[in-house]
């Protein structure tokens, strides 16, 4: 046959989703700008809405795509590379805010900076004391870890369901309960984000790395309502492992921040 699939690629059809992409972020972006300025947060909203739309319908797709056997083994190593080089631009990313951190914290600025360095945490600033809730934060995202690993490893290695959906549901409301946590933290703090370097370099990156926490819990949450409709097998489960991968980088960068940000830095 002259239309005969003889090839392990995976040619894509074509799509409306990189257009209606492009088009949502520009107007949540500009959005942002007007809200920035004072005129509302309606252009904001509607770009965002259609972000999650175009979010929603172009990973509906590729797990459609690949629930009709279009993931080849070929289609998946390439999969997994791209993953894998995301999560090294998100190190890059974390690696930006620790770099501001560490400068700051060994060269602190001074009223005559810099010829005498000052003080670090800078005069007036009360630091949150790492053994109480960070540490308990730490906990309960290591736990979380822990529990998206068992269920990872029930689906490849025992083909368990029923501990897979458990692993994922304690994962799932491990990392809520850290978001909440970490919302209390912040309604507590002693500290606001303007005025104060270390203010700003605190909630940056406690703030990123909470974003993450939420984005990974709805990763898992996903995975989840997939494990419930039969999705995953033990040889066939990228989208559970990329979240997986995920969720242990989001773990990773919080014992970093937890170790320099809270203990050392405070």
């Amino acid at each position: 046959m002259a239309h005969a699939k003889n090839h392990d690629y995976h040619i894509l059809n074509p799509s409306i989703w990189p257009f209606l992409g492009s088009v949502a972020a520009f107007v949540m972006l500009f959005g942002a700008v007007l809200l920035f300025h004072g005129n509302g947060p309606w252009m904001f909203l509607i770009g965002f809405v259609g972000v999650l739309y175009v979010m929603f319908g172009w990973w509906s797709d590729t797990v459609t795509e690949n629930q009709v056997g279009d993931h080849t083994p070929v289609v998946l190593i390439g999969l997994r590379y791209g993953f894998i080089l995301f999560i090294m631009s998100e190190v890059m990313f974390f690696f930006a805010w620790f770099w501001s951190f560490f400068k700051h914290a060994m060269y602190p600025m001074g009223p005559e900076s810099p010829a005498v360095d000052g003080v670090w945490p800078p005069a007036g600033i009360e630091t949150f004391d790492p053994w109480h809730l960070p540490l308990i934060n730490t906990l309960i995202l290591l736990c979380s870890g822990a529990a998206a690993t068992w269920a990872h490893h029930a689906l490849v290695h025992e083909d368990n369901r029923q501990d897979v959906k458990s692993g994922l549901i304690i994962a799932v409301i491990l990392g809520l309960i850290f978001t909440v946590f970490q919302a209390y933290e912040y309604s507590h703090a002693a500290f606001g984000f303007g005025g104060n370097i270390y203010g700003a370099n605190f909630f940056m990156a406690t703030g990123f790395h909470g974003a993450h926490v939420i984005i990974g819990t709805i990763f898992l949450f996903i995975c989840l309502i997939r494990v419930y409709r039969g999705h995953f097998t033990p040889t066939n489960h990228l989208g559970f492992e990329a979240a997986a991968w995920y969720w242990h980088f989001v773990d990773v960068v919080w014992l970093f921040l937890f170790a320099a940000v809270y203990i050392w830095g405070g």
